[in-house]
């Protein structure tokens, strides 16, 4: 059987990376790790977002995986560069698939970032997008209640969502940006209400699509594609508490059949 691809995340969000990959590579098993027990990771200082990033990685190579995708942009700004350095295998982020989408879909070179604190801090979208076009006007947000909404699965409820929408990004209302990059793997599922509060006006961008991409590509490169016609085995790791991952993968994944495993770490 092929070897897995392992993806990480600090909860729920890094599924909308994993469901992209799943739907883009049907014969791809898929490792899924969520560091519940210590999610979110976008308030916490960036050493320690390393460490746990560090640590989750590190499990999920002594799995066997074959790359590892890390599907969370907070993890990626902090810690990307390390794990690149430490295994033999090849490593991505979901911070470079965003810019280069977002640079293909503005035609006014202006975008704004929604993120979490430790993201917007890091400058990690602001200095992706300029190096490919120097030109381009970043306006980067932190968006701190974002993730309770998903991950305290608030994200259906529209009257909440609207008011914490409001109080988040008024500020932008105004804004001559024609692109809205989600900067975390949770965002996606408040994008119809992100889409909807400016008006359909500006075009909202998932790095999850262009993620899958390069996961295709990469496997390409180093001819690490599973077999046409494998039997794909997914397997769900969280260290938390696993209702609301069991809610959200029912809900946002119906028809995936998975094994569902609780670890300590």
């Amino acid at each position: 059987m092929s070897r897995p691809i392992g993806v990480m995340d600090s909860g729920v969000g890094g599924l909308t990376v994993a469901s992209e990959i799943m739907r883009q590579l049907p014969d791809e098993s898929i490792i899924y790790f969520g560091d519940l027990d210590r999610c979110p990771y976008g308030s916490r200082p960036m050493e320690e977002v390393r460490r746990f990033t560090i640590e989750v990685a590190d499990h999920l190579v002594d799995r066997g995986i074959k790359m590892l995708v890390v599907a969370c942009n907070t993890a990626t700004a902090a810690a990307l560069d390390t794990l690149k350095e430490r295994y033999d295998i090849p490593v991505i982020g979901v911070i470079e698939p965003g810019a280069r989408s977002a640079i293909q879909g503005s035609t006014n070179q202006n975008v704004i970032v929604l993120a979490t604190e430790g993201t917007v801090q890091s400058g990690a979208y602001p200095e992706a997008i300029r190096h490919i076009n120097r030109n381009f006007s970043v306006q980067s947000t932190a968006c701190p209640k974002f993730v309770p909404l998903v991950e305290e699965l608030r994200y259906k409820d529209r009257v909440v969502v609207r008011v914490v929408l409001h109080q988040t990004l008024k500020h932008l209302a105004d804004s001559k940006a024609d692109t809205v990059i989600l900067g975390c793997t949770h965002y996606p599922l408040l994008a119809g209400e992100i889409r909807d509060y400016f008006d359909g006006r500006k075009k909202v961008i998932d790095s999850g699509y262009e993620t899958a991409r390069e996961v295709s590509a990469i496997l390409t490169l180093f001819d690490s594609h599973a077999p046409p016609g494998s039997e794909p085995h997914h397997l769900m790791i969280v260290n938390g508490l696993t209702p609301r991952f069991e809610y959200i993968l029912k809900d946002w994944m119906p028809f995936m059949e998975y094994t569902l495993e609780q670890v300590e770490l």
